[in-house]
């Protein structure tokens, strides 16, 4: 096989998947975190097997839908820290680029993070143990843009790293709590973990040649 016959066949198994993950997508903002296997096969018109070779199995699937996802929100996250404005106006606009996301799409964000209430794992799926890896992503990738924009002073690769986590961790937490209950409106949530934030973030200096936080 030449290599444009392999080249022909690598995009047309990309696509293919492209296809799947687009069918699984439609399945989970109907089915949200009891989206099953079955469903989605049925959704993309092949049978279980077929989707079974293109993924391994449900783990396999999550972590594709994941890796889309959380790539779109991470780049959209990435946009809100580079907007030209003031930090805390930054800052406000990054906890609500999270928070409109999970609120726009609650189906994807439950399916992400939460097993479905009552329903018998399938072929073993562990959805926290899929789902912890998202958090983490999302924390060291917010921890280089806090080391490279901000002077921390000694240390600051492990204070950025705590403080990435830890944002995201406040993150998930407060979303969580709120796409559940809608205590307050968003930007009421948004100004309150803006203003949990605003102590030694507000005062610590940009890096010399950084475009600031």
């Amino acid at each position: 096989m030449d290599t444009t016959q392999r080249t022909d066949q690598q995009r047309s198994a990309d696509r293919r998947r492209r296809e799947l993950l687009e069918a699984a997508d439609r399945v989970v903002l109907r089915d949200g975190p009891g989206a099953s296997m079955n469903a989605i096969a049925a959704e993309a018109g092949i049978t279980k097997p077929i989707l079974y070779r293109h993924f391994g199995d449900k783990g396999g699937l999550y972590a594709a839908l994941a890796k889309r996802h959380t790539d779109a929100l991470l780049d959209s996250l990435r946009a809100a820290l580079d907007a030209p404005a003031d930090r805390r106006e930054r800052v406000e606009a990054t906890l609500d680029t999270y928070l409109s996301a999970i609120e726009a799409r609650p189906q994807v964000y439950r399916f992400l993070m939460h097993p479905a209430e009552g329903a018998p794992s399938e072929q073993g799926f562990d959805v926290g143990k899929h789902s912890a890896p998202l958090l983490r992503r999302m924390g060291e990738e917010l921890a280089q843009v806090i080391e490279e924009r901000l002077d921390l002073g000694p240390g600051s690769q492990q204070l950025a790293r705590v403080w990435g986590h830890g944002i995201v961790g406040m993150m998930h937490a407060a979303g969580d709590w709120w796409l559940g209950e809608r205590p307050c409106s968003r930007a009421e949530l948004v100004r309150s973990l803006a203003d949990l934030l605003w102590g030694r973030l507000a005062a610590a200096g940009d890096r010399v040649g950084s475009p600031g936080f």
